[in-house]
């Protein structure tokens, strides 16, 4: 493993591989996904683009847990140089001697600001590039003389600023000696399911939705001069959705460039994150969900939900009571949703928004105590089990088809999610006749062959009585 010194000065590839796929997987988690897709009246699979969304989710040692999901656009370039980089900002020696929860989630806010700082870094030669082809076009030409006069040059810029246009939401969850911490920019989110004194299984949403519709947002952005009346009126701020993110050089260095965002007295879209913890581990907390934005997102669209954080952990303990992996609960309600929007899109239903596309999606699942009866279980390894429950409750919402429900059939309190079958035979699989005589597999042949001998000629020891 990379110490970090020697991780920050590393080149930054895009590519699929990443350091952090040498660090263990937590077993506790499992993710499922589906890339984005055009509908076609034939049926044929079409994907807009390649697919953007990355995700980890790691034990770093027997006290340290890191999940994450990034929610890439205009390419998959800043969401793997996230992945890769705030987990080495994270992991690599800045917890060591911090303990309170202050100074973990200052560790967590600084590893987002520097992963917005290397990646700005990282992009140095692409900006050389397009000032250069910028200069070798008169500045008093308009948009369309400069194609006319430069197709070459202004298609070259377009595809620069394109590259400079890549940005991600992120969201991140610590776990850190025995507390759980999450942090998180733009619109991917964090679900935290867990069940109250009388074992009603609530949903606690503990991102922030960084968009034109907070209002806290839309008050940020008018302290630093901006009228948002016109954001109000529309879904994009600059060339995005988000208030919030990391990457995308042209809305924020270059923000002066976008009429709406030119008066800003500072950069209108930041990297600075929500962070919320220390929260103390507990047997009430159930599972945790971390999501893109394209999974809430479908199910509004094709169903019009107004309590989507809901459907979503209903989806997902229905998944748990017949799924025999964390994997197949994720994947399983991300094929749900995929079909679910899918018809809802082909049906053109009068009760529905249909976009006639999708975008990507992923969904990762961490379990605390939630019963996964039908779990496979190896008989070699060693389960890890971290409780939690959360202090605050912000955007909570109570799973029940008619507000609130208890639980059936869940006992918080146990952590037991095998099945009755024993460890000691090979897959499970125990004896068919428990009355059937054992070979055996000690030959005492020898033994009894010495015992007659001595027997007839009386030479055995006074106290041997057979």
């Amino acid at each position: 493993m990379p110490a970090k010194d020697e991780m920050m000065n590393m080149p930054f590839e895009d590519s699929q591989h990443s350091w952090t796929d040498d660090l263990p997987v937590c077993k506790e988690s499992g993710v499922g996904f589906s890339t984005n897709q055009i509908y076609r009246e034939d049926g044929y699979r079409q994907e807009e683009h390649s697919f953007e969304d990355r995700s980890f989710h790691c034990k770093y040692d027997e006290a340290t847990f890191l999940y994450g999901i990034f929610d890439g656009y205009e390419g998959s370039r800043t969401a793997n140089f996230t992945l890769q980089r705030i987990a080495a900002e994270i992991l690599l020696g800045q917890l060591n001697g911090k303990s309170t929860s202050e100074e973990i989630k200052e560790v967590i806010r600084q590893a987002f600001v520097a992963v917005e700082r290397g990646y700005l870094d990282s992009i140095g030669d692409i900006l050389a590039r397009r000032a250069i082809l910028q200069l070798d076009i008169p500045d008093d030409l308009s948009s369309y003389e400069a194609y006319q006069q430069y197709p070459e040059i202004v298609s070259e810029l377009n595809k620069l600023n394109s590259e400079l246009s890549g940005g991600t939401s992120a969201v991140v969850a610590l776990i850190y000696q025995n507390k759980l911490y999450v942090a998180n920019v733009g619109n991917s989110r964090a679900l935290l399911c867990k069940t109250d004194s009388n074992k009603v299984l609530r949903v606690i949403q503990l991102s922030i939705d960084h968009d034109l519709r907070n209002e806290d947002e839309l008050l940020r952005l008018s302290n630093l001069g901006l009228d948002v009346k016109v954001f109000r009126q529309g879904s994009h701020i600059g060339n995005q959705e988000n208030t919030r993110c990391l990457g995308n050089y042209l809305v924020k260095g270059g923000y002066r460039e976008f009429e709406e965002l030119s008066k800003a007295t500072a950069e209108p879209i930041i990297a600075e994150p929500e962070v919320h913890g220390g929260i103390e581990l507990d047997e009430s907390c159930c599972f945790l969900l971390l999501m893109s934005r394209g999974l809430y997102k479908s199910l509004e669209e094709a169903t019009g939900t107004e309590q989507v954080n809901k459907d979503l952990a209903l989806m997902a303990v229905e998944q748990f009571r017949v799924q025999s992996t964390l994997t197949g609960v994720a994947q399983a309600v991300v094929d749900k949703i995929v079909r679910i929007h899918h018809d809802a899109s082909m049906s053109n239903s009068q009760t529905t928004t249909p976009t006639g596309k999708r975008e990507d999606i992923t969904l990762l699942v961490r379990n605390f105590n939630f019963p996964l009866p039908h779990a496979l279980k190896s008989p070699t390894s060693q389960s890890i089990c971290v409780n939690s429950i959360i202090q605050s409750a912000d955007n909570t919402s109570i799973i029940n088809n008619s507000g609130e429900t208890n639980v059936d059939s869940f006992n918080p309190s146990t952590n037991d999610t095998s099945d009755n079958t024993s460890d000691t035979f090979p897959n499970n699989q125990l004896p068919r006749d428990r009355n059937a005589k054992i070979k055996p597999y000690v030959d005492f042949t020898e033994y009894f062959h010495n015992f007659e001998k001595r027997k007839k000629e009386g030479t055995l020891p006074a106290d041997i009585d057979i």
